[in-house]
């Protein structure tokens, strides 16, 4: 036990500690303030009702991250000379239509917290960051991983925030050596005894050559763990394989993704997508995509996802965008078309469209 006149001590050791730590960095250090708000209003034709899991009708609704999510963040480095640099980063989720937390593991910082060594060697870092594998669903995404009508709500209606914003983690990228860059992951449990509870890890690999990109990736996830206690789940026990490949040729980019996502004893989720970009002006983009997921455990439970949107840039920092999907669901398949809004579908055939505006900052 520390005796009385320590503890009177610590309180002013420890700020004095903080406060030089503070100068220093501020002194030493490249800190950048980011964000981006997006809102608009979003129709769908149909809507599920949580309770009774059938068509609640249509609806209307303010929206919140329509094209990208909305957040705030802090970035930064320090350089260590000899090409080697301290980095960090810190970003939370927010919600327009709230001002709660959104889009993350629903903690403060629930997207990034993360502190890395970046060299030549390859940049390593500690705390909650994306995992391999979800960068690699990103790259191949058909429409850019707009948070409407692509394979961010097919992803996440299916594990949730789980491989996207990996808490306990540790990883390491390699520097790009002909073409060639890997990445790995490692998100510790953190409960003493049990290695396995909670335990995730991911991997990729990827090449470029020219305009062509093919990247691969896996992930493995464990239940439990400290980081079951996130209010969002975000250790949903399952496991991810994917491929996918880019191409660019002038304005035009096209894209073609294999995912499977297996859930233990509910479901094992084929995903074959593909779909294109095309920039007919330095400020106009149209893009398009179609995600068919099928169920292997039950092929009777599948879905047919298809989506088109258009971008116009107002400036280098704000946009308008509208997007149109439609989505058809079988047997006991819940593919919803926007992240946030309309996550899960009901059965049949369901239209939706959101339009709104998005702001860099």
């Amino acid at each position: 036990m520390i005796k009385n006149r320590f503890r009177k001590r610590l309180p002013i050791v420890a700020g004095t500690l903080l406060g030089s730590v503070g100068l220093s960095a501020h002194a030493q250090s490249n800190v950048t303030l980011y964000g981006v708000v997006d809102s608009g209003i979003l129709y769908t034709s149909k809507t599920l009702n949580p309770t009774t899991g059938q068509n609640a009708g249509h609806q209307f609704s303010l929206l919140t991250g329509g094209l990208t999510p909305s957040l705030f963040g802090l970035k930064g480095n320090e350089d260590l000379g000899g090409g080697m640099k301290a980095i960090f980063a810190l970003e939370s989720g927010i919600d327009m239509t709230n001002g709660g937390l959104n889009d993350s593991n629903g903690n403060l910082f629930g997207r990034q917290a993360w502190v890395g060594i970046d060299s030549r060697f390859g940049t390593v870092k500690g705390g909650v960051q994306l995992s391999p594998f979800v960068l690699s669903l990103i790259a191949s995404d058909p429409r850019g991983a707009s948070y409407f009508g692509s394979g961010v709500p097919i992803y996440t209606g299916a594990v949730f925030v789980t491989g996207a914003f990996n808490s306990n983690s540790i990883s390491y990228t390699s520097p790009r050596i002909a073409g060639f860059q890997g990445s790995a992951l490692l998100a510790l449990g953190g409960i003493a005894g049990n290695f396995q509870a909670g335990r995730q890890y991911s991997a990729s690999v990827d090449y470029t050559y020219g305009p062509l990109l093919i990247t691969a990736s896996m992930y493995d996830g464990n239940a439990g763990g400290t980081a079951a206690t996130t209010p969002i789940p975000s250790t949903v026990a399952f496991t991810g394989r994917t491929i996918g490949a880019s191409y660019q040729y002038d304005a035009l980019t096209v894209k073609a993704v294999f995912i499977n996502l297996k859930v233990a004893g509910s479901f094992d989720n084929r995903v074959y997508g593909g779909g294109l970009s095309y920039r007919f002006t330095p400020v106009t983009t149209v893009d398009a995509g179609v995600w068919y997921t099928s169920d292997g455990n039950d092929t009777n439970n599948h879905s047919i996802l298809a989506a088109t949107g258009l971008t116009y840039s107002l400036s280098k920092a704000t946009l308008l965008y509208g997007q149109f999907g439609y989505v058809d669901n079988h047997g006991k398949m819940d593919t919803g078309l926007s992240t946030n809004g309309a996550l899960f579908g009901v059965a049949g055939t369901t239209f939706a469209t959101a339009v709104g505006i998005r702001h860099l900052f």
